[in-house]
């Protein structure tokens, strides 16, 4: 995989967390709401490499201890994707660092 590559399939992850974490939000906002479907955020594959979230609303009632969860799997995931999209972004800058040397 290349460095553009790698930098690549991390911001979509990082992107498919900040959907997660906006469908959270969106949950716990709406908790009290009578009548209102739980959103459910699952993850697909993109061809060319990383992930898409994909909210879906299903019919079970706002858990706010099940939201916290999400909450903090979402950070620790949007994290290692950050950590991913640095190191591959200082290995671009090595690179170009190399190249004019």
């Amino acid at each position: 995989m290349s460095v553009s590559g790698i930098t690549s399939t991390a911001l979509s992850g990082m992107r498919a967390q900040t959907t997660r974490v906006s469908a959270i939000a969106n949950n716990i906002a709406n908790s009290s709401t009578p009548g209102y479907a739980r959103l459910n955020t699952s993850f697909t594959s993109v061809a060319s490499g990383g992930a898409q979230a994909v909210v879906n609303p299903t019919a079970s009632d706002v858990d706010p201890a099940a939201e916290l969860t999400d909450l903090i799997e979402a950070e620790q995931s949007y994290k290692a994707n950050a950590v991913v999209f640095e190191t591959g972004a200082d290995m671009w800058e090595m690179l170009m660092s190399i190249m004019r040397d």
